[in-house]
């Protein structure tokens, strides 16, 4: 336990107070033109106030048919920028240190969301979505990069460059949705190079005073564990990333395909050299006693995801007790009222199944 709340320093970028970080999550809280709201500036300097010492924003879009969501977050325009600095003060005066995540959502883009036809890397008939050409795919990690530098100059120690759960950088790496004939298809470092154009142009547009994380998932999707750990492999060895965010959806289970299983998914990640660059797990952490096997599992830092949502408190509830656990779910509408969630982001964790009482749903 004392080392889950020992001070933490990445490559670049300010020390971390500890290792429990705020995970990016979607709230649905934000203006529809993206620009920032109070209930969203609230839920996320309300946790950098209970302790984490690494806040995440929601997944932030970085071109209009880029957006996900409703009440998505936006990062496309410096229209976004008075929200955005007004974000980044209030996290660090909390004494957190502040990320945005940068995001597109790809063919995952409802065409009636964003008023156009989704895009991806190539043409899906389930969306009805668009292959981007050769010119959109660079605009595109341009864009990235723009949205980058637009956080740096709001004021945020940072960005993670969203590359999971089936997000238009994950269709680009995989080999079912990624059926292109150019430099960015074909073989799993053609697929892996959008990634990489965006690394490499945040790193030299932003410079050595930016975090930079990036966030993969190593399953679903149409993605392939041996090609993800090679997209880790030179994430952690090449030292333009500080933090590797590994998104496992449960951090102890084995690998989905047969040939990885016989020991955790995490240690195909954790056994990987990484210099300086900090690894980090996602992946039902409920409590205390996750944490540390999470470290113990070759992380140096744990994010939190729905145990953040239930207890505000959560770093300080782990802090006074090691085996501090989430309550069990499902919980009242009233539980997330006291916890410091908004009618809008109440009524969207109502979407998942088992969260919130059938009464409140």
């Amino acid at each position: 336990m004392k080392q889950l709340f020992e001070p933490v320093t990445p490559a670049r970028g300010p020390a971390l107070k500890n290792r429990l970080v705020l995970a990016p999550m979607t709230d649905t809280q934000s203006h529809d033109d993206g620009t920032l709201t109070d209930e969203e500036y609230e839920w996320l300097t309300g946790r950098a106030r209970a302790g984490f010492g690494l806040t995440m924003t929601c997944a932030a879009h970085v071109q209009p048919q880029g957006r996900g969501f409703p009440g998505q977050l936006g990062i496309f325009c410096d229209r976004h920028l008075d929200g955005l600095a007004r974000l980044a003060a209030g996290i660090r005066e909390a004494g957190s240190v502040g990320l945005v995540q940068l995001h597109h959502a790809g063919v995952r883009s409802p065409a009636e969301l964003i008023d156009t036809v989704p895009v991806g890397p190539s043409a899906d008939v389930e969306t009805g979505a668009r292959a981007l050409s050769l010119g959109e795919v660079e605009q595109l990690a341009e864009d990235f990069i723009t949205a980058a530098a637009r956080a740096q100059r709001a004021g945020f120690d940072g960005v993670e460059i969203h590359g999971a759960h089936g997000y238009i950088i994950s269709q680009f790496l995989s080999a079912e949705a990624n059926r292109r004939e150019d430099r960015y298809g074909g073989s799993p470092e053609n697929r892996a190079r959008l990634l990489f154009d965006i690394v490499g142009g945040i790193r030299e547009r932003c410079g050595e005073g930016l975090l930079l994380a990036v966030r993969i998932s190593p399953e679903r999707f149409g993605l392939r564990l041996a090609e993800q750990r090679e997209v880790a492999r030179r994430l952690l060895q090449e030292g333009q990333i500080d933090l590797l965010d590994v998104s496992l959806w449960d951090t102890f289970k084995e690998p989905r395909e047969e040939e990885f299983q016989g020991r955790p998914l995490a240690a195909h990640f954790s056994d990987l050299e990484r210099g300086r660059t900090l690894l980090a797990f996602a992946g039902r952490i409920r409590g205390g006693g996750d944490a540390i096997r999470c470290l113990e599992a070759g992380a140096d830092l744990v994010l939190v995801g729905r145990a953040a949502i239930l207890h505000h408190d959560f770093p300080q509830q782990v802090q006074t007790d090691p085996d501090f656990q989430a309550v069990d779910l499902p919980v009242t509408a009233d539980h997330l009222r006291a916890e410091g969630l908004s009618e809008t982001f109440i009524r969207y964790m109502g979407r998942w199944r088992g969260f919130v009482t059938a009464e409140d749903e």
